[in-house]
């Protein structure tokens, strides 16, 4: 008898340590998995935010670029659109209102413009300052229909609340676009036939779209009508 209850001791015990194991581990791997999950949404989070603007929350150039890739590597043989977009006298606004009324305006085209990418299949990137980039594929609605979109959406008026009150805000752009393989270099070919477009757009007299052509070069600096915020950025040693 005496050594049946130490049996039946000995046994509860082991399965008490047992079950404590058990439930330790179980508890160990519902703790492994919070950690697992939570480092799982941190690197989602730095992800996201390597490759998008903190302000509109569109692409930044880092973002662009990774979408450029993408849509080269599963479109090689196909050519691209490239779009570079600068605001025409976004800096006024600045001075004028503040960076606050400044920031709404620029979250606001940033939104219009991203219907507009959504409809014609494109990307749209917070280049810099008050500059937008886009990538749009070719199709056959043609150029000129959504550069004239491009330019309807940033001209319509933006309420705004400045410090004195509601304001309307207008505003227009220059565009320059670029049509480019999808296996030219993102940088140094489509944005760089962009910028120089854009800049003849804005030499032409503003709120219009330039198409690149081969042989384009950027027109004499004084010809470009005072800085841009990129300009203003890079002659600081700033990137964006």
């Amino acid at each position: 008898m005496f050594t049946t209850v130490l049996v039946i001791a000995s046994i509860y015990t082991a399965l008490t340590f047992l079950a404590g194991a058990v439930i330790g581990s179980a508890l160990a791997s519902l703790g492994a998995w919070h950690i697992v999950d939570r480092m799982r949404a941190q690197l989602t989070d730095a992800a996201w935010q390597l490759a998008h603007d903190p302000l509109t929350g569109l692409y930044n150039r880092h973002g662009l670029r990774t979408a450029h890739a993408a849509f080269a590597a599963a479109n090689p043989a196909q050519p691209i659109v490239a779009v570079l977009i600068d605001l025409d006298g976004f800096k006024e606004i600045n001075d004028d209102h503040g960076h606050g009324v400044g920031d709404e305006v620029l979250t606001e085209i940033a939104e219009r413009l991203t219907h507009i990418a959504a409809f014609y299949g494109g990307d749209i990137a917070r280049h810099a300052g008050d500059e937008y980039a886009a990538l749009f594929p070719v199709r056959q609605h043609g150029i000129s229909p959504l550069a004239d979109a491009l330019l309807s959406a940033i001209a319509a008026p933006i309420e705004v609340q400045a410090e004195t009150g509601p304001v309307a805000v207008t505003l227009t752009a220059s565009i320059g676009i670029a049509v480019v393989d999808s296996t030219d270099p993102f940088e140094d070919v489509a944005l760089h036939n962009a910028d120089i477009a854009m800049y003849h757009a804005k030499r032409g007299g503003r709120n219009r779209h330039t198409l690149y052509t081969p042989g384009m070069t950027m027109p004499p600096s004084e010809a470009r009508r005072g800085p841009r915020l990129r300009d203003l950025h890079q002659q600081r040693g700033v990137t964006a």
